[in-house]
Parts: structure tokens; sequence; C-alpha cells
């Protein structure tokens, strides 16, 4: 598989790691769009958001988890971030491997996109 995301959770590609388990790694986004700009991936390989069926509940919930320990280390837990995950190119996902994008460190704006 040449999937990017996978590769970085396999360790193949450099990145800047700010959290990672056995189910979860979390990198700075290359291109931030807020002062913190993280991605949390599972290290399993699921397509996007649809792919999540009922067999992936749990690892929904340890993404979330993993978001939520992420924003806490980062330091935006308490003043706010917003968590969003995009599905499809008119959703702008452009790696076909579900991901969260952790952002904070300034006001969020409504409605966004």
């Amino acid at each position: 598989m040449d999937c990017i995301f996978c590769r970085i959770a396999a360790g193949e590609i450099p990145a800047q790691i700010v959290y990672q388990n056995e189910d979860v790694v979390a990198f700075r986004d290359v291109n931030p769009q807020s002062p913190v700009h993280v991605l949390v991936i599972p290290r399993e390989h699921v397509q996007g958001p649809l792919a999540l069926g009922d067999g992936h509940a749990a690892l929904a919930g340890k993404l979330i988890a993993a978001a939520a320990e992420v924003a806490r280390q980062e330091g935006i837990a308490e003043s706010g971030y917003r968590l969003v995950m995009n599905e499809g190119r008119q959703a702008q996902q452009s790696v076909f491997h579900v991901h969260l994008h952790v952002l904070g460190g300034r006001p969020m704006h409504w409605p966004p996109g």
C-alpha cells in the first residue's frame, strides 16, 4: 500500500510526532491552518469516515480520546479547540486514510469552510 499516513505510522516517513500509542499516531500538519494543527490517525488503514463501520466503534473512540490528549499536551484544552474529520474530495480530504484534525490556538469562526 502506498498510503502516506500508513508510512508515517510505520516510521518510514519522518513526521513531527506529538503523541502515539499502539492504536494511533498524532503528528503536526505540514500545512497548518492554526497555531496548533495536529493530525490524529489510526495505525490501521481505514479509507475515511464512511468506512468507520460498527466494527470500528472502539477505534473511533480512541481517535477522539487521543485528540483530547493532544489538546491537553498542546495547551489548548482549556481555551478550546476544534476537531475536523473530512470525507471525500469536496470536503477537501486529500489523504484517504481516516484522520482527525485538532485545531486550536486561535479563535475559531462559524460557519467553517
